[in-house]
């Protein structure tokens, strides 16, 4: 079997169900696990993205204004690759490749054998359902069932320790900085699982853009940011922002030093294996002193923003 993979989180659920060894091309985003970046590249970004979150928002929406896709698929190197099955995703345009963006990829080859599977998770289910299918479309239907089963039992331990917590706090998860965008799809069902309540948004709702007013009327108990796409270095060059775009003085959560940044490219954001991890940080931000393990476990991914807006480890 010879694969391709357009997007990340496929990227992961292939090796997830046992298929790594038969990638054969990954999209220019796919990072994880260790040992994909040697194979062939078969997407790249239409335009070069500036630096700062507001610049990126403005001239992705400028592209998708202008009927333009955001990313193209190399044609050349997926002809040369000559997948048997391509997974790919329907959720989000400016995530990755479309399926529309495939499947005329695949006419002007006329490659008419080839399987697509298109991913559109909205929901942990959905996540977990997305790897029991990979798992069948590449010949590791067990492995699939396997591995799913196991992300789910490992979500359900993480619930049942955290239900047992007096607190439930409520919970704010920032995806994007400038616009400010909450965290939708399958972030509330995380926040439940690690034992908090998500505001704003609910499972499976698309992630909203919140105004400064908007902000205002919320009080928080704790801020996790975790913008899509960047991890913790690319996030901190707009530290001072944070500052600028939520109500800072004005939200406990950040006068009381509960305001947290993570890593929003290895988790949270892909729907994939990760999303447990996700669930790990989540709850050592809401509970650190009942998960001290997840505090050391997840040191590296997650840090404390002091009310001076000082960054922290996140056990500081």
């Amino acid at each position: 079997m010879r694969i391709a993979s357009l997007l990340p989180s496929a990227t992961e659920i292939v090796a997830a169900v046992g298929a790594r060894d038969e990638l054969v091309g990954i999209s220019h985003e796919c990072d994880f696990p260790a040992g994909v970046a040697g194979l062939p590249v078969l997407t790249r970004p239409r335009v070069a993205f500036p630096r700062a979150s507001g610049a990126i928002d403005r001239a992705v929406r400028q592209v998708l204004e202008d009927a333009l896709a955001v990313y193209e698929i190399e044609l050349d190197r997926l002809r040369e690759v000559a997948p048997d099955v391509i997974v790919t995703q329907a959720l989000c345009d400016v995530c990755a490749v479309s399926l529309d963006d495939v499947r005329a990829a695949l006419r002007e080859l006329a490659c008419e054998n080839v399987e697509v599977v298109s991913l559109e998770p909205g929901r942990l289910s959905d996540v977990w359902g997305d790897v029991r299918r990979v798992g069948a479309a590449t010949g590791h239907a067990e492995e699939g069932e396997r591995a799913a089963a196991e992300l789910e039992r490992r979500c359900d331990l993480l619930r049942a320790r955290t239900a047992a917590f007096d607190a439930r706090p409520s919970v704010l998860t920032v995806e994007w900085i400038e616009p400010v965008m909450i965290g939708g799809t399958w972030m509330p069902e995380l926040v439940e699982i690690a034992g908090g309540t998500a505001l704003v948004t609910v499972p499976g709702q698309h992630a909203p853009t919140l105004a400064l007013e908007d902000l205002r009327a919320l009080d928080p108990d704790v801020v996790l940011v975790k913008p899509c796409g960047f991890d913790l270095a690319r996030t901190a060059e707009e530290a001072a922002l944070l500052q600028k775009v939520l109500p800072w003085s004005e939200w406990r959560a950040a006068r009381e030093g509960r305001v947290f940044v993570a890593d929003g490219n290895a988790y949270f954001n892909r729907p994939g294996p990760r999303l447990v991890e996700s669930a790990e940080i989540l709850a050592a931000c809401m509970h650190p002193s009942a998960c001290e393990d997840l505090v050391t476990k997840h040191a590296a991914a997650m840090r404390r923003v002091r009310p001076d807006g000082v960054w922290v480890a996140a056990a500081d």
